[in-house]
């Protein structure tokens, strides 16, 4: 039974009001018709992969914590499903007959499919909402510029319309009182089963945070949560799901099982941040900010995905708080997520190898490349600055909706900067760095394939194109495979990360757009290339069995 029918059996009063779109204002003028594609379902798109990890070092207490916060992680499945598509989505759910679709719409929260650009597989439904469920489905974006409205911009609220039908704001922590109350209910309920007194804590203000919408001060503790097996990132988070302005956080969570051995090999390198900012080939008004020296870098087994992380792509490392106050003065916390990640890689990265990349390369392509890479991906997120270099605000609230795909492909490119500079400087051991490079390339035709509405999707297309036109990726046109120029790609990096961080300085919203609409596309040679995937039946990305039947554990 979901969460949500439990309360309605049981009688509690869900604030349903304050979702009512009024009557009485004028409705906007229809659109010009513009026919719809609409695409099949294909489930079959995703590679099943179970979600387990060695628990056997576990008390029986850890394990029954572990219980506690996958149902509050179900919690935050629900709510999303809310946020990004509605209130009724159960019903509608129940109303597919066909099961690969209902299937489909399962994987995708919705009947967008959002590893094809968010084209519609079901007839009648329309094109996805920019807005998503966070704005008034007839509300423009002169209005909602136009409107006085305090806290408009908040990340923890829905913007929707009063009995006037005039816009008003909506907290999460009203909308779904219920809900959240019984998630922190089991979050206090895991704390007394902690066996690390700080994760306890912690777990504690994350209970206070989900019913209050205030966050920084959990996020805070977090930082300092360092000895605990168990972990969990649960709340509204990333504002991906809003690419109408990307100000509304979507709500999931991942609950994680530490790989102690991974970790320590990890622990060191955040330490190099400072001296790395100081190198960014960048003017020096690029690179003010010091990069937060405290951060902390670990590899985990996730048991658990929900919500926004469940939706299309899988996160296969997670990189937070992403509070820029938080950042500045603490770092953040870099979770490498192992076992989904050699998942990708078995399932996905190397079978896509045999296909694409020439075969006097394909020897440079390993498993400790791909976590590396996307490891310092993750790391490189704290590079750059957080605000424009004239004052005029945060890179995010100057770039809005297209901050996140810029943001991604900056973390993309400076983290094999890193790479670069900790090779040279002899700190990543015995290793071939044409590993990390031809590794690198094939992982782009990964990330492509998440389409034009992923962030990622955006960033890799922009890449792939830019190191294409630089000499950096060679594609032979007799075989149709793919060879890295090694000569070529740092002088494509250095050029490339200067660029994104001058935009992302000068908060150059137009700079943005003109980079990804000219260079984030896909061309007809590749898309080609990548027909040659499909073809070979290699799957696009992975969905999981999971819970705790999966674990062996009540």
């Amino acid at each position: 039974m979901s969460f949500r029918n439990f309360l309605r059996q049981s009688g509690a009063a869900i604030s349903i009001c304050l979702f009512v779109v009024a009557c009485g204002k004028e409705p906007a003028p229809e659109p010009e018709f513009q026919p719809l594609q609409v695409v099949e379902p294909r489930p079959e798109i995703y590679a099943d992969f179970t979600l387990t990890s060695d628990l056997s070092e576990l008390s029986e207490n850890q394990k029954k914590m572990i219980g506690l916060l996958i149902d509050a992680a179900q919690i935050m499945d629900d709510l999303y499903w809310r946020q990004t598509y509605g209130d009724d989505y159960e019903s509608w759910l129940e109303s597919i007959a066909d099961a690969d679709t209902r299937r489909f719409a399962e994987l995708n929260y919705g009947p967008w499919d959002r590893l094809d650009g968010d084209k519609p597989f079901m007839q009648g439904v329309g094109a996805k909402p920019p807005g998503a469920n966070f704005y008034p489905k007839d509300m423009s974006k002169e209005e909602f510029e136009q409107a006085y409205l305090p806290g408009k911009k908040g990340l923890y609220s829905f913007i929707r319309r009063n009995s006037e039908g005039a816009l008003t704001v909506v907290p999460y922590s009203v909308a779904f009182a219920d809900e959240l109350k019984a998630a922190a209910d089991l979050l206090r309920a895991a704390a007394k089963l902690a066996e690390s007194t700080d994760f306890a804590s912690y777990l504690k203000l994350r209970a206070a945070a989900l019913i209050s919408d205030e966050y920084q001060v959990s996020d805070m503790f977090w930082m300092d949560v360092r000895d605990n097996d168990i972990d969990v990132v649960i709340g509204p988070i990333e504002t991906y799901e809003d690419a109408l302005f990307g100000y509304r956080a979507s709500y999931e969570a991942y609950v994680l099982v530490k790989d102690l051995e991974w970790s320590n090999r990890l622990s060191r390198f955040a330490d190099f941040l400072p001296a790395l900012q100081e190198g960014l080939p960048v003017a020096d008004e690029y690179k003010w900010e010091t990069p937060g020296a405290d951060s902390d870098l670990n590899a985990y087994d996730v048991v658990y995905y929900a919500g926004a992380s469940n939706a299309g792509g899988k996160t296969i490392a997670i990189n937070l708080p992403n509070d820029e106050a938080v950042q500045l003065s603490r770092g953040t916390r870099r979770l490498q997520l192992k076992n989904a990640m050699r998942a990708k890689f078995d399932k996905i990265v190397e079978p896509i190898a045999d296909v694409l990349i020439d075969e006097s390369q394909r020897k440079h392509i390993t498993f400790d490349a791909f976590f590396a890479n996307t490891m310092f991906h993750e790391v490189a997120h704290g590079l750059g600055i957080k605000n424009t270099i004239d004052g005029r605000g945060t890179v995010q609230d100057m770039l809005l909706e297209v901050s996140s795909s810029v943001e991604e492909g900056k973390a993309d490119i400076l983290g094999l900067y890193m790479i670069t500079e900790l090779h040279k400087a002899g700190e990543l051991g015995d290793v071939d760095l044409r590993d990390y490079y031809v590794t690198f390339m094939t992982s782009v035709f990964r990330s492509i394939r998440f389409g034009a509405s992923s962030a990622h999707g955006k960033a890799n297309m922009v890449r792939f194109n830019f190191f294409l036109d630089s000499g950096a990726f060679v594609r032979d046109a007799e075989s149709g495979r793919y060879h890295v120029d090694f000569q070529q790609m740092e002088t494509a990096m250095t050029n490339l990360s200067r660029l994104l961080l001058t935009l992302q300085g000068d908060g150059d919203y137009a700079g943005v757009v003109k980079l990804t609409e000219s260079r984030g596309i896909i061309e007809p040679e590749l898309q080609g290339d990548l027909d040659r995937l499909t073809d070979a039946n290699i799957p696009v990305d992975i969905t999981f069995q999971q819970g705790v039947a999966e674990l062996g554990i009540n």
